[in-house]
């Protein structure tokens, strides 16, 4: 244990953003100054600096103060000195914790200077919290100015990010524009084209750890000194399957801006927030995209269907796609070490949970499988592309004779929500009115609404979801011209890749052959593309 005349006087300087930074007053080396000074004039024995430049005075957690309370708890510290109050803390409950009962536990004495605050005079004490708490509000009034600069600058599109996204890099003439960063950009687009050919951002990360290739918080830093809180130099091939996913997620690279994409639940609570896509501010091309739509789009469809690993080195090129005509669920691929690729098959999901009660096989080789998607696909862009007039006036009719048989049949059945929904206010009414005139108790009338409040609760829900799925049918127009655009750039497709199944085809339905284990039975399957739908008779 230290004794008493051997304990320093510590003399602690905080500054941070929310404090006014050209105010000579305020800078570390004023403090600094100012403490020295003060330690010198009063005699306070072996004075020793803690600095934390650049933390918020509204959190504890700085090294700085961190370190000083570590060697105030092993009896190093006598004396805690800061030049105002705010220096110690913005935030009155913590800092007030501190000076009444932290410092006294440990036998610390502390002095603010400029508020003349001195825990050994009680007079000089009596307003503290009072100062407390004009120090806290300086630290929320600041917040909130902070806050309404950011929206308005979000509001206009500028970018609030501070450091460029990996693949770009900060333009040289105007630092709030992003310009392409070609060796970091070819390694964005290397990510989303594996994750285009059936990958997932783990087999993606451990195949970019292999071929050496330098991990963004590395490269950054090797190439433009930037430093980042994750940078770590003794692994610097190490890509995660979060910064992979992370990349494959972030519309940046679609040559969009997304501003107040997070936020905090307070000026106290750092803590990021994300917030959902519709309560951001979406610009798009403000910057040059590094993937086209095209295969974004392929991107975010193959990770809806994310696949679980397997034993096996290749990955399941229809992932997602295939599924079951009876149950709707997605058909699971069954691969054979024994008859090799030619044994591979799909079955139903819930058949393979639930057997024959659930659903049935609706089993198909893969083989098969690949048969009729390579020949049906072949058939259907050589039409678009040979008969462009004639396909889209067809793809029109067929899609509008659809949508009208869809329409009408929601229409129906918000015809008979609807009228439930009349008929269920006129129940409430009557209940209403034989509580109040007494001919029912009030535990019977709530034993009676109680059950009809859930039934017009999922009504008024179904009610909104069905109004919106007419709604989207009617804005709904068919996309035939992106489809017979598509088809143009493919004019000789000879097998089936990953990248051509998610890039034409929506989903492939399966159904239950005509007689079911036979072998020779008919058994349809049908192909809906993207764009156009299903197009078979």
């Amino acid at each position: 244990m230290t004794t008493s005349n051997q304990k320093k006087t510590a003399l602690y300087c905080r500054l941070s953003q929310d404090d006014n930074t050209e105010n000579e007053s305020n800078s570390i080396q004023n403090q600094k100054m100012i403490l020295q000074r003060y330690a010198s004039d009063h005699h306070f024995p072996n004075p020793c600096f803690y600095v934390d430049d650049g933390y918020s005075g509204a959190n504890f957690q700085r090294p700085g103060f961190q370190q000083m309370m570590a060697d105030m708890e092993n009896g190093e510290i006598g004396i805690i000195i800061t030049k105002d109050l705010s220096r110690l803390g913005r935030n009155q409950l913590h800092t007030g914790l501190y000076i009444e009962e932290r410092f006294p536990m440990f036998g610390v004495r502390y002095i603010a200077i400029n508020d003349n605050v001195d825990t050994d005079s009680s007079e000089s004490n009596e307003l503290t919290p009072f100062k407390n708490l004009f120090n806290e509000w300086y630290v929320r009034d600041s917040s909130r100015k902070v806050r309404a600069v950011l929206r308005a600058k979000a509001e206009r599109g500028e970018r609030l990010g501070t450091r460029a996204p990996y693949g770009y890099r900060k333009d040289e003439n105007d630092k709030k524009q992003l310009v392409v960063d070609e060796e970091a950009a070819a390694i964005v687009r290397r990510i989303f084209a594996m994750c285009a050919a059936g990958s997932g951002p783990m087999r993606i990360a451990k195949e970019l750890q292999n071929d050496q290739i330098l991990c963004p918080s590395v490269y950054t830093y090797r190439k433009y000194g930037h430093t980042h809180t994750r940078l770590n130099l003794e692994r610097p091939y190490h890509w995660s399957g979060d910064s992979v996913r992370a990349i494959l997620e972030n519309e940046v690279y679609l040559g969009n801006t997304i501003n107040m994409r997070y936020s905090t639940k307070s000026y106290k609570d750092k803590r990021k927030i994300e917030r959902p896509r519709e309560e951001c501010l979406v610009f798009e091309n403000t910057h040059p995209a590094l993937v086209t739509k095209e295969v974004w789009d392929i991107v975010q469809r193959v990770r809806q269907n994310k696949r679980r690993r397997n034993n096996f080195d290749e990955q399941n090129k229809y992932s997602g796609l295939v599924v079951c005509a009876d149950c709707g669920r997605t058909m699971v691929l069954h691969r054979t070490r024994l008859k090799g690729p030619s044994g591979n098959n799909f079955t139903c999901y819930t058949y393979k949970r639930l057997g024959t009660e659930g659903c049935t096989a609706h089993y198909i080789r893969e083989c098969v499988l690949d048969d009729i998607a390579l020949e049906d696909l072949r058939q259907v862009t050589a039409m678009a592309r040979e008969h462009t007039k004639e396909f889209a006036e067809y793809i029109g009719s067929k899609q509008s004779a659809e949508i009208q048989r869809e329409i009408r049949r929601l229409e129906k059945e918000l015809t008979t929500v609807r009228k439930r929904s009349a008929e269920l206010d006129a129940i409430f009414k009557k209940l209403y009115e034989d509580r109040v005139l007494g001919h029912i108790s009030v535990e019977q009338f709530q034993v009676l609404s109680s059950g009809y409040t859930e039934e017009q609760t999922a009504l008024t829900k179904g009610l909104e979801e069905k109004e919106f799925a007419i709604q989207k049918l009617k804005e709904s127009v068919s996309n035939t011209a992106h489809f017979i655009d598509k088809a143009k750039k493919y004019t000789d497709i000879t097998e089936l890749t990953p990248e051509l199944l998610r890039l034409f085809i929506q989903k492939i339905v399966v159904h239950e052959k005509s007689v079911k284990y036979s072998k020779h039975a008919e058994q349809t399957v049908e192909i809906h593309y993207i764009d156009i739908g299903y197009i078979g008779g």
